[in-house]
């Protein structure tokens, strides 16, 4: 019998299962009780917006979405977020699902700390952002309802300290790869939490790039590997 938590139910099938199962004995239990926090919040805006998704698919992604901060699934290069999709595109076809359905995953772990894109694109996509930019963000907070917020918390607890958990976890996943977190909101993690951290500058890479452009431009004098913010 499947589990229902703020009227919502938790995808009960095989490989429904065997994600979770997966996620529990890889992931802490800050970030499993908050992937499992981001697949609810994501569903009860579903219900809210009256989108139609496949519940399943939402929840990979939810499940899933951390996953590329753990050692087991992180690379040496990639960005976090593209770890987390990949690991959740090759546990996908490894039960037989379709390629159109696995690029909607992929893009909603892909794309989830990527501001402004998520909610124009599939639902499982936006939905998976939303959840996550209310777990840690308390976007639209007020949207939900004090009962939903109460009931997911209790079965799935953020603990007392999650603010900083989760930004600790966030610099773990990517404190060995710092140039992945150009361009995106990762690079504020690791400002306040890495004193060595170098911010890419975009402007300064720009100016500072192979292509001369006329007799003003001194490029060739430039590496943009030591213009930093």
């Amino acid at each position: 019998m499947s589990e229902i938590i703020a009227g919502i139910r938790i995808p009960d099938s095989q490989m429904a299962r065997e994600a979770t199962q997966l996620v529990r004995d890889t992931e802490p239990d800050l970030l499993y009780n908050h992937s499992r926090r981001v697949f609810l919040f994501g569903a009860l805006t579903g219900e809210r917006k009256q989108l139609k998704y496949d519940p399943e698919l939402l929840y990979i992604g939810a499940m899933f979405h951390d996953m590329g901060l753990t050692e087991a699934y992180s690379s040496p290069q990639d960005r976090f977020e593209v770890d987390g999709a990949n690991a959740a595109r090759d546990f996908l076809r490894q039960h037989g699902i379709g390629e159109s359905e696995i690029e909607q995953v992929w893009d909603s772990i892909a794309l989830h700390t990527t501001p402004g894109i998520p909610q124009h694109k599939k639902p499982v996509v936006a939905l998976v952002t939303a959840g996550v930019e209310m777990d840690v963000l308390g976007l639209a907070y007020d949207d939900f309802s004090a009962d939903q917020r109460r009931l997911v918390v209790a079965a799935h607890p953020r603990e007392s300290n999650f603010k900083e958990g989760i930004i600790d976890a966030f610099t773990q996943g990517t404190i060995k790869k710092p140039e992945s977190t150009f361009g995106n909101v990762k690079a504020d993690v690791l400002a306040l939490k890495d004193p060595s951290y170098k911010r890419l500058n975009f402007c300064s890479i720009i100016l500072g790039s192979a292509w001369n452009d006329g007799p003003h431009d001194h490029s060739t004098c430039r590496n943009p590997a030591h213009h930093h913010a």
